[in-house]
């Protein structure tokens, strides 16, 4: 538990030494594209527990070989239902015999993503991984730029990205139903994380501490403690850091809202827009960024250039209490608690889950439709098996999911530099501030970087 963490690897070593491992590997999975979309896949679920049992439902269609839990109470349980599947704590271990699964499910706590992810791209196994892809920017350019290269099918876990409205949306805009659109604001109700006692009452977070706990508390039976620290520093077990998702306000095991629902959220934009990399990102927040716990209330402005005949655009997020002055002025806009608002020059959209409205709505009185031309979905989970099987590769890849990934991150960074940043994309740094690489990358513990 006391050892010191190891320097950070260049992301030209990550990604040989990961495509070097897979190279063997892929020719199984190159053939398995082949099979009949009625066979069945063997799938290990790395994550029993919480999303793991979610997700474990969402793919009971196919063959459950391995089930990989830190927690031997939710491994029971979810092994009872499969009583067929291995069993692991480690997933690093589950790994040794590559040869019994087709494809992996990882449900860990996204501190952890990368390793699973990795290690399953290595081994040549199709990968569905739970939003936010990774822990950090370095990380989600490594994981996109590793799977670019493989013949594998890859998701994110969000969900919303397989919802017949986002393709509707996408019709809209691209129709020029409301014109060019300038400006997007997207915000969430929820506000979990950094706050006073009063607004968390008020917000109803699900637990309120402003610093990390000192004292140590019984690890509770069953839970590999170690194990689920994986990468990240050693630190006491406490109740305030799980079940989840209470580790998600912590910076050492999450990112907080930001990233967490920026990946249901800020994703009809990136999708309906082609957004990729902000030339630009503020963070606006009351007070300076605490050291251990990320915001639950928070306002980011990304800047995007030109895109494809597309023009500039300003995407603004809202989280926790904030809101854009756009809703809180405009009477003419539904007060929908989580909602993205595109304004064109000709008009708005707002959209939220599984509906949106043209507005203002008198202004398109007898507005004829677009034809549908993108494809609806056949299910989340569905859309990830069938790309498996050798079908339409699933629209939230990770080629695509790792910029979203990204942007969610660098609103972050953002607000613990405290300073507007200037993006070089292909550089992954912020020009203008170079105490920003810290929150880019991450240094890991002893054996953990060796498996990347």
């Amino acid at each position: 538990m006391s050892e010191k963490p190891h320097r950070r690897i260049t992301r030209r070593q990550f990604v040989g030494g990961a495509l070097a491992g897979a190279a063997a590997a892929v020719g199984a999975p190159a053939l398995l594209r082949a099979r009949n979309l009625n066979d069945r896949l063997n799938i290990a679920m790395i994550g029993a527990g919480g999303r793991g049992a979610e997700n474990l439902r969402g793919v009971a269609s196919e063959n459950i070989v391995a089930l990989c839990d830190v927690d031997a109470n939710a491994l029971e349980k979810s092994g009872a239902q499969y009583p067929q599947a291995k069993r692991f704590a480690d997933f690093r271990k589950m790994f040794d015999n590559p040869k019994e699964f087709d494809a992996v499910v990882v449900s860990t706590c996204e501190h952890t993503h990368v390793f699973a992810t990795m290690l399953a791209l290595k081994a040549g196994k199709h990968v569905y991984c739970e939003k936010p892809l990774t822990f950090n920017i370095s990380e989600a350019r490594l994981v996109r730029e590793t799977a670019s290269k493989l013949k594998l099918a890859t998701q994110m876990g969000n969900q919303g990205h397989a919802s017949n409205n986002h393709r509707r949306v996408k019709e809209l805009i691209q129709s020029g139903a409301i014109g060019p659109v300038r400006e997007v604001h997207v915000w969430v109700n929820r506000a979990w994380g950094f706050q006073t006692e009063d607004a968390a009452t008020r917000n109803k977070d699900i637990v309120f501490v402003t610093e990390r706990p000192k004292e140590a508390v019984p690890v509770p039976p069953g839970l590999d403690w170690d194990l689920w620290l994986g990468p990240a520093p050693a630190r006491p077990f406490h109740s305030l850091y799980v079940p989840g998702p209470k580790w998600y306000r912590w910076w050492d095991f999450g990112n907080g809202t930001m990233s967490d629902l920026g990946s249901h959220r800020n994703d009809l934009a990136f999708y309906a827009l082609d957004i990729r990399a902000p030339l630009t990102v503020e963070a606006i927040a009351d007070g300076p960024a605490h050291p251990e716990i990320a915001p639950a209330t928070m306002k980011v402005v990304y800047e995007f250039g030109p895109r494809g005949g597309m023009l500039p655009l300003t995407l603004t997020w809202y989280q926790g209490e904030a809101r854009p002055k756009i809703l809180v002025d405009g009477g003419f806009i539904p007060q929908w608690p989580d909602a993205q608002l595109f304004v064109g020059d000709k008009g708005m959209i707002l959209s939220a889950s599984d509906k949106h409205v043209l507005l203002p709505e008198k202004d398109f009185e007898g507005f004829v439709r677009p034809a549908e031309t993108i494809p609806n979905s056949p299910g989340h989970y569905a859309e990830w098996i069938e790309a498996c099987k050798g079908g339409r590769p699933s629209l939230a890849n990770f080629e695509y999911a790792g910029w979203t990934t990204e942007a969610n991150h660098l609103g972050n960074v953002a607000y613990r530099v405290g300073k507007k940043l200037l993006w070089d994309a292909t550089a992954m740094k912020a020009t203008n501030a170079p105490e920003a690489d810290r929150f880019i990358h991450r240094e890991y513990r002893k054996g953990w970087k060796g498996i990347l």
